[in-house]
């Protein structure tokens, strides 16, 4: 059979491309490598508690029409995110703001984060590297305390060697105000994402289990759409971009709660894992028993999983070259 579309990858962005091609009369096929669709966005249920599979994943837009497009597929609850960090025993709360700057100097108005602030920042005018960025703009304890250690376990990059771009959009409050996102319509689907993205493949032919790229001469079809890496997707002719993988150690706790927020960051850059995951904070916070995943970033390779590409010179070059 020869398909109008072919979509390679059932996370979002595919599963919506599916529904969107199936409702227009399209006929559609859907290949995941995987043993389930959803991507990085599955998940599955445990001792009653919807597991994030592969990381924490918060739906948050402030496009209404985005908004009331997800909302056909699921019904949503209204989780707002927040963030702590958890340094050499003490916790802050992410993003920076002035209850951050409270518990960082014991101060209490915006007039003296910025006085504190501005006496760190030294002479930096153009910054070069992440590390110079981040200083230019909350000064060195936050940096050396929130956003070293942390940066450099995830990217595996001294923070020198990294892009100031990863840092600017860093947001930055001087009110008491922990939210993580502004967005106006923020959740998670009640039931979980997995069958938020069933519904969207209802009537939309699946293959699960099935690389692609080791059978791309076997299918049909008009026109491709491929969600994957795209140097996997010329075989690695150009050679490989940099990526960056992870390792998620999930415990089963017995307790109702282990740690203050879902997710807590560990910015010392002696412990080996980013974060920790706390899951029925996400929908379920009735179950008597909990369940964290610790996050561990690996250095990629070919036969990992890549999570998210590293954006340095190198790779830019090479995407545009």
């Amino acid at each position: 059979m020869k398909y109008d579309y072919l979509i390679v990858g059932s996370g979002l962005f595919g599963s919506v491309f599916a529904h969107e091609a199936h409702k227009a009369g399209k006929s559609v096929l859907v290949v995941e490598k995987r043993d389930h669709i959803g991507g990085n966005v599955y998940t599955e249920k445990i001792k009653g508690i919807d597991i994030h599979k592969y990381g924490a994943h918060i739906f948050h837009t402030s496009d209404k029409k985005i908004w009331n497009y997800i909302n056909q597929f699921a019904a949503f609850n209204d989780y707002h995110h927040e963030v702590i960090a958890f340094y050499k025993g003490k916790y802050y709360d992410l993003p920076f703001n002035m209850n951050t700057f409270h518990q960082m100097w014991g101060i209490d108005t915006e007039e003296e984060a910025k006085k504190i602030i501005n006496s760190q920042k030294g002479s930096i005018v153009d910054p070069k590297n992440l590390e110079e960025q981040c200083i230019s703009m909350v000064g060195t304890d936050l940096y050396e305390r929130l956003v070293k250690g942390y940066t450099e376990k995830q990217w595996g990059r001294d923070c020198k060697d990294l892009p100031s771009s990863i840092i600017k959009r860093l947001p930055i409050r001087f009110e008491y105000d922990n939210a993580y996102f502004d967005d106006a319509y923020q959740g998670i689907p009640v039931d979980g994402y997995t069958p938020t993205i069933e519904k969207m493949l209802e009537g939309v032919e699946v293959k699960l289990n099935f690389d692609f790229l080791e059978h791309r001469e076997e299918f049909r079809y008009e026109k491709l759409v491929f969600t994957g890496p795209i140097d996997a997707f010329f075989d690695y002719r150009f050679g490989h971009l940099e990526y960056r993988s992870l390792r998620f150690e999930n415990e089963v706790l017995d307790l109702p709660q282990y740690q203050k927020k879902a997710v807590v960051n560990y910015t010392d850059r002696e412990v080996p894992y980013t974060r920790i995951i706390e899951h029925k904070y996400f929908g379920c916070n009735n179950a008597s028993k909990t369940i964290i995943s610790r996050e561990y970033p690996l250095e990629w390779e070919p036969g990992k999983e890549a999570y998210y590409p590293i954006n340095n010179k190198k790779s830019s070059f090479a995407l545009r070259g």
